[in-house]
């Protein structure tokens, strides 16, 4: 049998297997916890993995969507705990970031900005072997080495901050955090073509209504 993979895309996690149909589908976003606050999300994610049936230890990996100091927080306290245990998967634009080796784009200031380490780094079109395969998709704009994925088998994008939504409603770029509005849009465009059911944004939540015909609207407005 197969080893299960558990995978924590920032804020999302994602199981290839559903024991006892706990989980709802293999690759489905299982639950949903972002935080503002650096560090956060490491002691919440104890309560929240427990809850659907999934103890700490057998996280395996974390892809990293940017560099920002709210996605990437929490990272050493993530390592701190599970060690070499877990792989770390980045763009490659925005690794030297996470690795401090280069200060933070937008948290530059920070005395003491959060430290980790990459294990892989990822371009776009890339294939991962989790959750029924996930598809990587470049989408500068937020970040240059800022990353979606999607997630082929349930038709579930995770748009990390390339969008925003509100009460389920897909409102575009997030202007004021974006660093270049031309890249931004034409990552946009890139889910056009895709069959999308579900999209995860890390500020908003689930939009799961009409999305593709949302994302079409919102392209043709750029």
């Amino acid at each position: 049998m197969n080893q299960v993979q558990h995978v924590l895309l920032g804020a999302v996690l994602l199981s290839d297997y559903s024991p006892s149909q706990r989980i709802p589908d293999p690759g489905v976003r299982l639950t949903r916890h972002w935080s503002e606050q650096t560090g956060n999300i490491g002691r919440m994610l104890h309560p929240v993995m427990e809850k659907v049936g999934v103890s700490f230890d057998k996280l395996k990996v974390v892809i990293l969507t940017h560099q920002d100091v709210d996605h990437i927080g929490s990272l050493p306290e993530i390592l701190k705990e599970c060690g070499n245990d877990v792989k770390v998967y980045a763009h490659e634009l925005d690794k030297p970031y996470i690795k401090e080796e280069i200060p933070l784009i937008k948290d530059g200031h920070l005395e003491n900005p959060p430290k980790g380490k990459v294990d892989e780094t990822l371009i776009d079109g890339q294939e991962l072997p989790f959750c029924g395969r996930l598809r990587v998709i470049h989408t500068p704009g937020h970040t240059p080495g800022h990353i979606s994925l999607y997630l082929r088998q349930s038709k579930t994008l995770i748009a990390g901050d390339s969008m925003y939504s509100v009460d389920g409603i897909l409102g575009g770029i997030h202007v004021p955090t974006t660093l270049d509005m031309n890249a931004a849009r034409l990552s946009l465009k890139k889910y056009v073509d895709l069959d999308i059911a579900s999209v995860v944004c890390y500020h908003g939540g689930l939009s799961n209504v009409n999305v593709n015909d949302q994302i079409v609207g919102l392209s043709q407005g750029l």
